[in-house]
């Protein structure tokens, strides 16, 4: 998708709409699935470590941090 953006660009107080994930990562993308990274999830960037890994997420009312190699499997679009 053209429109879609690499999480570690995002800055806190930036939103974004999942739109899908990378193919391969299967075993991964099933985990994130499962923590409830669905396409069409709205998510927010709460906080960016120093050194830009990890990455907190808040999405559906709870918080969620991701490493910068999980967050590349997500794609997105912003809000």
């Amino acid at each position: 998708m053209q429109n879609d953006i690499c999480l570690q660009t995002m800055k806190p107080g930036d939103s974004a709409r999942i739109t899908g994930f990378v193919k391969g990562e299967r075993e991964y993308r099933q985990r994130l699935l499962a923590m409830g990274l669905t396409p069409g999830t709205v998510f927010a960037v709460t906080r960016v470590a120093p050194l830009g890994d990890p990455l907190e997420l808040s999405v559906r009312n709870f918080t969620l941090t991701l490493r910068r190699r999980e967050a590349a499997i997500l794609l997105a679009e912003r809000l």
